[in-house]
C-alpha cells in the first residue's frame, strides 16, 4: 500500500460564542482506495501569522506520496525536519504534523480493519472523564453569564469544569463563589488555569487567594518555558501543577527541573499520536500522571484522542477534549459523543478514527484559506440557512 495523494480543505466553524475558528481536513488516499483522515485542528490563535494552504499542499505531497502510510516514524522524521518544534505553545507546525500523523493512523487501521486505539496498542478505558471550559472573566458582569453555561451544561451530565483565570480575579473570586453557593459538591472545578497570563510570584498569590475554594490542581502557572518559576511555584503550593507539552526540550526541562506534578499532552501541541505516545511515556518513565489537553477540536481531531489516552496507563486525571460541544456544528456525520460527563472512544467495531466525513456540512462552512477575518459568522449562518430550505 503506497500513498497516492493528499487534500487538505479549509473549513470556518464558529463556536457558540460566536468566535470563528479554522480548522484544516486532511485526507490522505493509497493506491487501494482507502482514505485516512485528520485534523489541523483550531488555527485561530496567536501569533496573528496564516499559512498558505496549497504551498503546504505542495509540500506535503513532496514528502508523502508514494511511501507506504505504514513508515509512520519515518514520516514524521521528515514531518519533523520540515516543520520543526520552535518552543511555542500554539506553534502552527504542530498543528500540520498532528493532522498528517492522525491521517496515517486513521489509514493504516483501516487498512488492517480495526480501530485506531488497537492499532497503537489497545483499550485500557473506553471512556474518558472530561471537563467543560469555562472562559476567562475581563468583566463582572460575565460571572453571571459563566453561571448559566454550568447549569446548562450540568443539565446535559457535565459536572466537572476547568476555569481559566488570572485576567480578572475579582470576577474569578466572585465566579468560584457562585459556584459554591448554587451547586456545592455537585460540581467540581478541576481547575485553575492560568495559561501562562501571570509569572509564578502573581500566579501563586492569586492561587492563595482563591484557595478557600475548592479546586483539583493548576494548570501553567508561569510564563511559557519558565522551567525554574514552575519548580518555585511547585514547591509552594499544595496543589498539583499541570502544564502543556509542546516540545520534547521542554518536556525534558520540566521532568529536569522537576516542575510539574500532571503533563498535559494533546497531539495538536506535540505534534501528532506519534509525539504524544512518546511523550506520555516520558512522564511514565518520569513518575508522572498525565491527561489529554486540548485546543477544542472538531469531532475528527477530537476521535484521534479518544483513541489515544484509550491506551495510556497513566492517564490518571480528569481530560479536557470538549471541542464539539462547543461548535455550532462539525464535519462528520457521527460526532464523537458524551454520556454523564465521559467522551466515549468510538467502537472496536469501527475501523480507523471511526469517523466518516459530511461533505454537506463541510461545504457549508468551507473557505479557501487560513487568512485572519476574511469570514464572519453571519456569513456562515446564512450559508446554512441555505442548505436546510
Amino acid at each position: 500500500m503506497k500513498i497516492s495523494d493528499l487534500r487538505l480543505t479549509v473549513i470556518a466553524m464558529p463556536r457558540n460564542t460566536g468566535f470563528v475558528c479554522k480548522h484544516v481536513i486532511v485526507e490522505i488516499d493509497a493506491d487501494n482506495g482507502l482514505t485516512g483522515i485528520g485534523e489541523m485542528s483550531d488555527f485561530s490563535h496567536l501569533p496573528h501569522y496564516s499559512l498558505d494552504i496549497q504551498d503546504m499542499a505542495v509540500v506535503l505531497k513532496s514528502i508523502l506520496l508514494g511511501q507506504s502510510p505504514f513508515d509512520i516514524s519515518l514520516l514524521n522524521k521528515e514531518l519533523l525536519s520540515n516543520f520543526p518544534e520552535t518552543m511555542f505553545y500554539y506553534e502552527k507546525g504542530n498543528f500540520i504534523r498532528n493532522g498528517i500523523d492522525a491521517a496515517l493512523h486513521d489509514l493504516c487501521a483501516k487498512s488492517l480493519g480495526i480501530s485506531v486505539a488497537e492499532f497503537i496498542g489497545g483499550r485500557i478505558k473506553e471512556k474518558i472523564k472530561v471537563c467543560y471550559p469555562i472562559f476567562r472573566h475581563r468583566f463582572m458582569e460575565e460571572v453571571e453569564e459563566n453561571l448559566a453555561i454550568v447549569r446548562e451544561r450540568l443539565s446535559k451530565g457535565f459536572d466537572t469544569f476547568r476555569l481559566y483565570v488570572g485576567k480578572n480575579l475579582d470576577a474569578d473570586e466572585a465566579f468560584l463563589d457562585g459556584v459554591k453557593q448554587e451547586f456545592g459538591s455537585t460540581v467540581t472545578i478541576k481547575s485553575l488555569d492560568f495559561s501562562h497570563l501571570l509569572d509564578w510570584k502573581s500566579a501563586l498569590k492569586a492561587t492563595k487567594r482563591l484557595s478557600q475554594y475548592d479546586f483539583q490542581m493548576v494548570e501553567s502557572p508561569a510564563v511559557q518555558n519558565d522551567f525554574e518559576g514552575l519548580h518555585h511555584y511547585r514547591m509552594n503550593t499544595e496543589y498539583p501543577v499541570s502544564e502543556h507539552v509542546w516540545s520534547f526540550r521542554q518536556q525534558s526541562e520540566m521532568i529536569k527541573h522537576d516542575s510539574v506534578d500532571i503533563f498535559n499532552i494533546s497531539p495538536i501541541f506535540i505534534g501528532g499520536i506519534t509525539a504524544a505516545r512518546k511523550a506520555a511515556a516520558a512522564a511514565e518513565v518520569a513518575g508522572k500522571s498525565c491527561l489529554i489537553g486540548t485546543t477544542q477540536e472538531l469531532s475528527v481531531g477530537t476521535a484521534a484522542m479518544a483513541h489515544l489516552g484509550s491506551s495510556l496507563v497513566n492517564l490518571n486525571y480528569t481530560s479536557d477534549p470538549t471541542g464539539p460541544e462547543l461548535y455550532i456544528g462539525d464535519i462528520v456525520k457521527n460526532p464523537v459523543q458524551y454520556e454523564n460527563g465521559y467522551l466515549l472512544v468510538p467502537g472496536r467495531d469501527l475501523p480507523g478514527l471511526g469517523m466518516e466525513l459530511d461533505w454537506d456540512q463541510i461545504n457549508t462552512y468551507r473557505v479557501d484559506d487560513l487568512s485572519w477575518g476574511n469570514v464572519s459568522v453571519h456569513q456562515l449562518q446564512d450559508r446554512t440557512s441555505q442548505t436546510k430550505k
